[in-house]
């Protein structure tokens, strides 16, 4: 059975956000064995799994990101919605656009310090869109 959801997240600031209990929230009872796709419409931001523990891992991931791709680079001809979107592109393309994530005994099966963050490149928030995609 394939189940599928729309679901827009409110507007983040630039940076890392943990977002696993929002889309936990929106999946109701899970089945005991499948799979959960999610997948954002958005092209200058991103999803990962990664550590939820400690907030300073969306500090490093921040400062990182940034180091690898700068704004204002000489070479950027797509400059026209301002210094940090052709940067947004290029990140958002580095870190994905996708998840899959199995479920097990009706859990998503996310080990003990991860979590699901969206990745937000823009420096004007706005509400971004996924897709949840429930395969059981």
């Amino acid at each position: 059975m394939i189940k599928q959801r729309k679901f827009t997240l409110p507007a983040h600031k630039r940076g890392h956000h943990l977002i696993t209990d929002m889309i936990s929230g929106q999946l109701g009872p899970l089945p005991s064995i499948g799979l959960l796709h999610i997948f954002i419409q958005h092209t200058s931001a991103g999803l990962t799994i990664n550590e939820n523990a400690d907030p300073s891992v969306r500090h490093d991931f921040n400062a990182s990101l940034d180091e690898l791709v700068k704004e204002n680079e000489p070479f950027y001809t797509h400059t026209v919605e301002g210094a940090d979107d052709m940067p947004a592109h290029i990140k958002s393309s580095l870190v994905g656009h996708e998840l899959t994530i199995p479920i097990q005994d009706g859990k998503l099966a996310l080990g003990r310090w991860q979590g699901i963050y969206l990745c937000e490149y823009r420096n004007s928030p706005s509400a971004r869109t996924l897709i949840l995609t429930l395969y059981s």
